[in-house]
């Protein structure tokens, strides 16, 4: 099996890279396909010293995997060509998830529906997937009717230069502004572009795609998304109103047993998720579950995960793992 890896030099990629080897992805040879100023360049998988390669050598070689991390217009142009030639695409832009056409996956919540015909899947946004994660099996015990979010986002989710913004302003050095205010020392609560509806396009995203995923219409969001000047993860807290009044140490026992979930909640230890502890780490982390006083139907809690791992590139290598018995 060969298995191409589109933008490997970005920071999904570097992840996607790490997470491959790290699993033990059974393939015979990786591509590491860059645009074209990076073609040429040397990039480390492993124990090897890679050489990346272009989209359209990549193409020649038919790969029968491809993970594709280069943004929307790469993967609209190009996912569908890999394709047409029998590679199965996992793409991790938005490009493909609202497609009607296109499985959206958390391997955890509905992996089960990925079939032999699957050629392009789409990974979810990272904030929905470590939401789902949560919500899904909740939602089979209690049945949920509205979701309520604000996110607290990583820096790291807008790439590399936006790190390197950071670091500048913290230093007092000028910084290449990619927001449109400083990121040290303050907040955000701008992820994406701004819609008519006066949401962002990363707010619309948790809203249309938790749905998608967990196949009910009837699940109802409202997200306010907000970057903050961390790394590590994206952290959320979410009040999550169900049809039933709710058993909070039920709860704690559900998540417990969900697999990729990590129940970290005992405030008197001062024991609760933090994107600290989450980085380069699988797991999503869920904690400060409590009762909403004001309404004896819902739930407050806290989750973070890793954005550049669950929330990309492990959720991606998982879809793949799925797909290797069709290989």
């Amino acid at each position: 099996m060969i298995v191409a890896i589109v933008g490997a030099t970005g920071m999904v990629g570097q992840e996607m890279r790490r997470v491959l080897y790290n699993r033990s992805f059974p393939a015979k040879e990786f591509l590491m396909v860059g645009s074209e100023k990076s073609v040429g360049k040397k990039i480390v998988f492993g124990d090897q010293e890679l050489e990346v390669i272009s989209m359209e050598q990549a193409l020649d070689r038919k790969p029968d995997l491809a993970l594709f991390s280069a943004g929307g217009d790469v993967s609209l142009e190009w996912a569908p060509k890999f394709a047409a030639i029998g590679t199965r695409v996992i793409d991790n832009s938005s490009a493909w998830r609202m497609d009607p056409s296109v499985k959206l996956v958390v391997p955890e919540v509905n992996g089960y529906l990925l079939s032999k015909e699957d050629r392009i899947i789409a990974n979810p946004n990272c904030s929905t997937i470590q939401l789902v994660m949560v919500l899904s099996p909740l939602h089979k015990r209690y049945g949920i009717h509205r979701v309520i979010v604000s996110t607290y986002q990583s820096i790291t989710g807008t790439g590399y230069k936006a790190v390197e913004q950071m670091e500048a302003e913290r230093k007092g050095e000028k910084a290449n502004m990619v927001y449109p205010y400083k990121i040290d020392l303050n907040l955000i609560p701008h992820c994406d572009l701004f819609l008519e509806n006066d949401y962002t396009k990363e707010e619309m995203k948790l809203t249309h795609e938790t749905v998608k995923i967990m196949g009910d219409a009837s699940v109802k969001v409202s997200a306010t998304a907000v970057r903050v000047p961390v790394t590590g993860g994206h952290s959320e807290s979410v009040n999550i109103e169900f049809a039933e009044i709710p058993n909070v140490s039920e709860i704690r026992e559900i998540l417990a047993t969900s697999f990729g979930v990590e129940v970290k909640d005992n405030p008197s230890e001062k024991i609760y998720p933090m994107p600290f502890y989450s980085k380069d780490k699988d797991e999503v982390f869920v904690g400060r579950i409590r009762l909403d006083h004001s309404n004896p139907k819902a739930i407050n809690l806290f989750i973070v995960a890793d954005n550049l791992r669950k929330g990309a590139a492990t959720n991606a290598v998982q879809i793949a793992e799925l797909l290797v018995k069709w290989m």
